[in-house]
């Protein structure tokens, strides 16, 4: 009975880490980055090394034409974009104040109810 446990305790770990690596040997080459490299770190950190290179490997097929926040597609400039229904609202500038526009307008959509600012 002690060999099975044996082969429990440390076998089917050893397995997972194996196929952990081995799957990143063979995956990593279609995106670029080095198999040798991610095989080992998969294999030495356990279940870390996996997901870092999990991870990772989602970074690096990034496309910026289907990416919505990207700057400069719809109108957007800088990865800035207002939503339909706040637009025409002021621009708020840092730690909530209104953003100096240049406009000297009296803009009072943002007061408290009784307040009058």
């Amino acid at each position: 009975m002690r060999p099975l446990v044996a082969v429990i305790l440390v076998g089917v770990p050893l397995m997972w880490l194996v196929g952990f690596a081995a799957y990143a040997y063979v995956d990593a080459p279609k995106y670029g980055m080095d198999p040798r490299q991610w095989a080992l770190i998969s294999f030495v950190v356990p279940l870390f090394g996996f997901f870092a290179y999990v991870f990772e490997r989602g970074e690096r097929d990034y496309d910026p034409d289907t990416d919505p926040y990207a700057g400069g597609s719809d109108g957007r400039t800088g990865g800035f974009a207002v939503h339909e229904s706040r637009q025409g609202e002021e621009r708020l500038g840092p730690a909530g104040t209104e953003a100096d526009d240049g406009d000297d307008a009296d803009d009072e959509w943002n007061d408290p109810d009784g307040v009058d600012l």
